[in-house]
């Protein structure tokens, strides 16, 4: 509080005047002062959708469900992509398909309650209960019998492949071998849920309940609800009773959502943020350029498209869609509006996911190819193809893309396509009934492995949201689980992306990096593939 004495001694020998204007020219900013209180301020995005781990997809929740809630494994302090012990202190595979966990002997819930591994039992079956609607319940399709169970075909979740073989010994047996899990299981859909929380407010698949109000939520990650003022701030604070809690350094973390890149920036630059969530597009050569030390660009295993809705017309015709692909110069996008390293998407799958995965090379800027398809659905140079909106949430970035692709199609289709945009509740809730044309969607990989991108594009997925299905490429998805021979695994996967793509229910945009801004004295934010976050390993040092 070095401050306060310099005002003092003013005040002493130069009267109010001089103390005035030190205070005018000197008043700490907000991170001068979260700094001295150890609290993180982070942009956030959108204002979160819910709390509830089983009812979130994106990634607002993400961000903050890494302070809340830890899963088995967690993202390594050194590498949020590797992994670490988290509400299991160790486990092990027989031939990658039965997988053994050991809990941590002094886990517990935020509110002193032990942590037993009857409460992941509870957890799965309520995301996989067909009755909660949970988005997310296909993640957990590789274990035995979980998607016969979500869809019906069981009624009985004991034959479902998990167990307590005693309160400390979790046991999941998968349809086949993943070597991959301990990867997908770091993802909040795995996460452990209260059951004596939960139900204090309601039932088992009752949506949208008071247990995740500040007041209520009990969690079991290395922070937990503080307070949370929507459209405003949501704050966390220790959880003294985490069971690493000695290796926390941060007391608390501020979520601030701020959907507008623009006023992100400005409030970081305002001294009012430690790190954005993600800058202006137009702002980034100028930082690249000048070297500036805030400025920070990551690799990102993440895919930005754009969603048909396959149910309403003309996009139900695969001839539109694949016009509508073919009239994207993506190249372009990404040297001339973008201009942060990303990549034009070829395919959907990013690279990263695995060396020996050949990701698919059928997304390409073809206008004259693209215009031959369009007439064969019967839409001569554009003539009759109806007005239609590209819906997007509330973002510069996401509007200059959109502007972008729109003056693309007039220019290569003589389409009419105009931008609407939306909140990021009402976004997300528009997709999921479907109420759209076009909608542009992120997709960041949950766990390192081509599967993660492909498998929400299935019949009815929580995630697909585009009406489309396929009953070969649902039978292509089921083999991937089963297989146990990589190569074949990887063909299977790849097999399946080139029947998506020639189906084009989404059109594939550009592959991401992550650019946003961070004051040097936040240490132990590291760059994450998957956008994972050890929270507990990040400190302050102005």
């Amino acid at each position: 509080m070095r401050w306060i004495y310099r005002a003092l001694i003013l005040i002493a020998f130069t009267g109010g005047v001089a103390w005035f204007h030190y205070f005018r020219t000197h008043r700490p900013t907000r991170v001068e002062v979260a700094n001295r209180a150890g609290i993180l301020l982070a942009g956030n995005g959108s204002e979160p959708a819910t709390l509830d781990p089983h009812l979130a997809s994106g990634q607002p929740e993400h961000m903050i469900f890494h302070s809340l809630f830890e899963g088995l494994i967690a993202p390594a302090p050194d590498n949020p992509d590797g992994d670490a012990p988290g509400a299991a202190a160790s486990w092990s595979a027989e031939n990658f398909t039965v997988w053994t966990f050991k809990l941590q002997p002094q886990g517990k819930w935020s509110d002193g309650t032990p942590l037993t591994a009857a409460d992941f039992l509870y957890s799965y079956q309520r995301i996989l209960t067909a009755k909660l609607g949970a988005d997310y319940a296909s993640m957990l399709y590789p274990m035995l019998n979980a998607e016969e169970y979500h869809t019906g075909k069981i009624k009985d979740f004991s034959q479902v492949g998990v167990k307590a073989l005693d309160p400390l010994t979790l046991q999941i047996m998968l349809k086949g071998p993943a070597p991959y899990l301990p990867s997908m299981i770091k993802h909040y859909s795995w996460f452990p849920l209260p059951k004596h929380a939960i139900e204090k407010f309601g039932k088992m698949t009752d949506r949208n309940t008071r247990w995740t109000r500040p007041a209520n939520m009990v969690c079991n990650g290395p922070f937990k609800l503080k307070s949370w003022q929507v459209n405003q701030a949501l704050e966390v604070e220790r959880n003294l009773h985490y069971w690493d809690a000695a290796t926390v350094k941060l007391n608390g973390i501020v979520f601030l959502p701020i959907s507008s890149d623009t006023t992100e920036e400005l409030a970081f630059n305002d001294g009012q943020l430690h790190v954005t969530l993600t800058m202006p597009l137009s702002k980034i050569p100028a930082y690249r350029e000048s070297k500036s030390p805030y400025y920070h660009n990551d690799p990102l295993l993440s895919v930005y498209m754009y969603r048909c809705n396959t149910t309403k017309k003309p996009f139900d015709n695969p001839l539109v869609r694949r016009a509508l692909a073919m009239a994207i110069d993506r190249e372009s996008i990404t040297r001339n509006i973008l201009r942060a390293g990303q990549q034009p998407a070829t395919g959907l799958t990013p690279p990263g996911c695995n060396p020996d995965y050949h990701v698919p090379n059928i997304m390409r800027f073809d206008p004259a190819e693209a215009r031959r398809l369009l007439a064969e659905a019967g839409f001569p140079e554009g003539k009759g193809f109806p007005p239609f909106d590209i819906l997007i949430n509330t973002s510069e970035s996401h509007r200059a893309l959109a502007e972008a692709v729109q003056a693309m199609w007039k220019e290569h289709l003589q389409i009419p396509a105009g931008v609407l945009n939306q909140d990021w509740g009402v976004y997300i809730e528009s997709q999921r009934k479907l109420d759209y044309q076009i909608a542009r969607f992120g997709w960041v990989g949950d766990y390192l492995d081509p599967s993660t991108f492909l498998a929400i594009w299935q019949t009815g997925d929580g995630n697909n949201n585009t009406g489309w299905g396929s009953k070969r490429y649902d039978e292509l998805i089921h083999q991937s689980f089963q297989e146990g021979d990589v190569a074949k695994r990887l063909q299977i996967l790849s097999e399946a992306e080139t029947l998506m793509l020639n189906e084009a229910p989404m059109l594939p945009i550009y592959w991401y990096t992550h650019s946003y801004l961070m004051r040097p004295e936040v240490k132990g934010l590291l760059p994450s593939l998957l956008e994972h976050r050890c929270y507990k390993a990040v400190e302050l040092k102005p």
